[in-house]
């Protein structure tokens, strides 16, 4: 009963969190509020929660890769790619060097393949601590995206790296051949599992709807076990499973162009995933605040055995490896951008290099998280002989201190970092979406035509047709004009702003009416909730 308590009193942090934030007089990150509710969780606790991380990359991760990879801007994955597969397989390669060296210099006791190992799990920024920090902070789009492709594609490489230190740890040799090998396998065979699956699992769902109906719900449910499924497959193949979750989600952004879903199932898958996805962000930060207090007392003890009895080498430690990870990223950054400029000026391109804050921005940047915090725990307890693994409490807790330190850095840094910069519009989207508008006013306006003449011939009240569609048609029109006439579009947005008012006015009353009329017992519940899901599907348009 007591861990069933436990795991409630963390969604209540969850959702008191997200409150918490916006009582307080200063800005405080959303991911550091639920890590310090998890410490006052773990307080009251009376046995606190064992973190499996086996069931931890099970539950966690595959939901929450599996949506960002459907959510990012491909155009933007596209379009970076050589920046991106530089950040997310040569930076994790010289972060694990230069950091595995670094770690062994400060701290002689631990193994050099224990500290390669720390390194590496070190190493990888997570897409969703990302997320959660640029939620709060107005970083340029394009950086964005680039940060958000290197966290989805450098788990891989970062896990890689890990798992051949641990493997070196427990038997003394390395082989670069196999860990290239094994590397390839793990990228290849997991990207081919997400898109396989996806693809069959949206094929064989249209199907099933084809012949015999789509039973409510069952998208939805679907949608959300295909994660899970590309993970466990690729896990057994021993594939990478989370880039399996993230192929997968990449996937069904390619399959939801098709447009088969309904209207209906969309709006409320994406409420589902929304809540999904908050949730499981925030208990993961809960889990990690739960877990600190047993994590520092086992690095206390771990720090003792190195021959250091004062507590405060363990801050040492942490400030020591959080500042070398963004100076490592700083130089790898700096020196990427150099080599590209150079590249630019050889083949006649003009080529401006961006602002420095951007680059300290982009160092900044990196934050640590729930991978970090999974692979860590995966750490075995004994050796091969049966000894304790060395120095094993204090490499959890460094880990941990990194992902703290790498949010605190990212949160506090960034926004004054960037504050005052005046990040020039993305002038192609803007195209872009003024001419998928004119596209579909168009198309609307020719089925709006076609429509109209086959109703007349086959309906009774044939006169009716013409007058509502001119009145649809006039509504296209105004959208078309709106995005061609400079000076009528001004005139347009006034009418539009005036139009919103009036008419989220007119939604709130109609609401109100409604739940009058539910409350005195003049209409059930059903037709209620009917016709308050209408008004609010209607309040959305004008949001």
């Amino acid at each position: 009963m007591d861990a069933i308590e436990t795991v409630l009193a963390m969604l209540l942090a969850v959702v008191g969190s997200a409150y918490l934030v916006r009582l307080l007089p200063v800005a405080v990150p959303l991911p550091l509020m639920q890590i310090a509710l998890g410490f006052i969780v773990a307080a009251f606790s009376r046995h606190g929660i064992a973190l499996d991380p086996e069931f931890f990359f099970l539950l966690f991760l595959p939901p929450l890769l599996f949506l960002d990879g459907w959510r990012i801007p491909k155009s933007g994955l596209l379009r970076d790619r050589g920046v991106i597969l530089q950040l997310a397989l040569g930076l994790v390669v010289f972060t694990v060097l230069g950091m595995g060296l670094l770690i062994h210099w400060m701290i002689p006791a631990m193994p050099l393949p224990v500290a390669f190992a720390l390194a590496a799990i070190v190493s990888p920024t997570d897409p969703i601590a990302v997320s959660a920090i640029a939620s709060r902070t107005p970083i340029p789009k394009r950086l964005m995206h680039i940060l958000e492709g290197e966290s989805l594609l450098n788990d891989a490489s970062g896990l890689v790296c890990f798992r051949f230190a641990v493997a070196a740890a427990l038997t003394g040799t390395f082989s670069l051949t196999s860990a290239t090998l094994t590397f390839l396998w793990l990228v290849a065979g997991g990207v081919a599992m997400g898109v396989g699956v996806t693809l069959l699992i949206t094929l064989t769902q249209r199907w099933l709807t084809r012949h015999f109906g789509e039973p409510a719900g069952s998208p939805i449910l679907v949608n959300l076990l295909m994660p899970f499924g590309a993970y466990l497959l690729a896990e057994h193949l021993h594939a990478s499973g989370i880039l399996a979750a993230v192929a997968a989600g990449v996937t069904m952004s390619y399959v939801e162009l098709g447009g088969h879903a309904l209207a209906a199932t969309r709006i409320q898958r994406s409420a589902v995933w929304d809540t999904v996805q908050f949730s499981l962000n925030g208990v993961m930060f809960v889990l990690l605040g739960e877990q600190l207090p047993s994590i520092l007392k086992g690095a206390r003890t771990s720090l003792a055995e190195v021959g250091h009895a004062n507590p405060w080498w363990l801050v040492l430690y942490a400030f020591s490896i959080a500042f070398g990870l963004m100076a490592l990223r700083f130089a790898w950054v700096w020196t990427a951008l150099r080599l590209t400029l150079y590249r630019k000026g050889r083949m006649g391109q003009d080529a401006a290099p961006p602002h420095w804050r951007l680059l300290l921005a982009t160092s900044l940047a990196g934050a640590r998280g729930a991978i970090t915090l999974a692979g860590v725990m995966t750490l075995p307890l004994v050796m091969a002989d049966g000894k304790p693994f060395p120095a094993r409490d204090l490499t959890i807790f460094l880990a941990s201190a990194v992902i703290l330190l790498s949010l605190l850095a990212a949160s506090i840094g960034l926004p004054r970092i960037l504050s005052g910069i005046d990040f020039p519009e993305e002038s192609e989207e803007s195209q872009e979406e003024d001419r998928a508008r004119e596209v579909a006013a168009n198309a609307a306006i020719a089925a709006i035509e076609k429509a109209q003449i086959e109703l007349m011939s086959t309906s009774m009240d044939a006169d009716l047709y013409p007058q509502a569609a001119s009145r649809v048609i006039a509504l296209y029109k105004h959208r078309l004009v709106e995005h061609t006439e400079v000076d009528e579009a001004r005139q347009f947005r006034k009418l539009d702003a005036a139009e919103k008012a009036l008419r989220m006015s007119a939604l709130q009353a109609e609401r109100k009416a409604i739940f009058n009329l539910a409350r005195n017992g003049h209409i059930s519940d059903e037709i209620s909730r009917k016709l308050v899901r209408e008004i609010d599907l209607s309040e959305t348009r004008f949001r």
